[in-house]
């Protein structure tokens, strides 16, 4: 996160971040993060924020360090600076020849108060003009204008050959609040409850994802509400340090972050309940984060963990082996003619 500065000020945003927050990442520790998850055997590199463009020329210096590294690179933005067809051509040009591989847009009822749809449109038609992997996020909440429906109807957008579109994925992800203790709307089935428990999954960012945020601290996850919970950060990037290889040691030390990876918060939650049927959770959580945010910040949820986890420890543990041994090793075999290795 190379800044935690933005050009939007969204309610409820979940990394905190606007127009008056100045943190920034030097981008000394930017460049010695990448090369230490090189040696750590990362997967890619992602920059997001805050608005990760507004820190250009380090952005661009950084891209290209990770793509020479042998990096895929990704960035997140909400495509402030595409003023016009010709603007967001001429950026994309110029990160791709970075060595950018991916570029994600966020948009919806919160982001377009302060950075037009168009912008949104005018960037993504110009990254799959451009063959690029191009994701963009919609908030999914019960009213809204935005949808996915009409960004892909939007003109410049529905004249894309199919060939164009096939690299452009929209989805919708609901929009939480940062209080867990406040509830939004969500189209029906969206919200957990124990209809839908049983197919929600564990965390696929907790103990996967390490964020380095613009102030230094490091995540363990790329969660939405990640700078207001302090437990789920652990370390800081300090020059002249292995902060990060430090960081996952932590993380991975810490028996709570591996129940959320292989089982996710909502289970945990209603896991909880059962003891304390105080605890109330169906119907209030769209979104992981919020669910998390609950797991971590309500008093009854920490007391009946710090009783009664160890009666999940052993379940916790062969999920843990299911997904890292058991399940790698048995398509191994025939993942090894397609070159893809399984086992990290």
């Amino acid at each position: 996160m190379p800044t935690f500065t933005c050009p939007a000020a969204c309610k409820d945003c979940g990394t905190l971040s606007s127009p008056k927050d100045r943190t920034r990442l030097p981008l000394d520790t930017i460049l010695d993060s990448i090369d230490q998850a090189r040696e750590l055997g990362f997967h890619n590199v992602v920059f997001t924020g805050g608005e990760a463009t507004l820190r250009w020329d380090d952005l661009l210096c950084a891209i290209a360090h990770a793509h020479a590294l042998g990096f895929p690179t990704r960035i997140v933005t909400n495509a402030h600076w595409a003023h016009s067809l010709a603007a967001a051509r001429e950026r994309i040009d110029t990160l791709m020849a970075a060595g950018l591989s991916e570029i994600n847009y966020s948009t919806g009822d919160e982001h377009v108060r302060f950075i037009p749809l168009e912008r949104v449109v005018h960037a993504t038609v110009a990254a799959a003009e451009r063959g690029l992997q191009t994701h963009v996020m919609v908030e999914l909440r019960a009213e809204r204008r935005v949808t996915r429906e009409l960004l892909l109807d939007q003109p410049a957008i529905a004249a894309l050959p199919p060939a164009l579109r096939e690299g452009l994925r929209v989805i919708e992800s609901p929009w939480m609040p940062l209080n867990p203790d406040q509830t939004e709307r969500y189209p029906a089935h969206v919200a957990v409850s124990a209809a839908n428990l049983p197919i929600r999954t564990g965390c696929e960012s907790v103990l996967q994802t390490y964020t380095v945020q613009s102030d230094g601290r490091i995540g363990s996850c790329c969660g939405l509400g990640l700078r207001v919970i302090p437990e789920l950060n652990v370390g800081h990037a300090q020059e002249g340090h292995a902060f990060l290889g430090e960081a996952i040691e932590a993380a991975e030390n810490d028996f709570l972050k591996l129940w959320i990876r292989y089982k996710g918060p909502e289970k945990i939650l209603a896991w909880a309940a059962e003891r304390d049927p105080s605890i109330q959770w169906e119907g209030r959580f769209g979104h992981h984060c919020q669910a998390c945010q609950m797991l971590y910040r309500d008093p009854r949820v920490a007391r009946i963990i710090r009783e009664h986890y160890k009666e999940i420890v052993s379940e916790v543990l062969q999920s843990a082996w299911l997904d890292e041994r058991y399940a790698p090793s048995r398509l191994r075999p025939e993942r090894a003619s397609s070159g893809l290795d399984m086992t990290r």
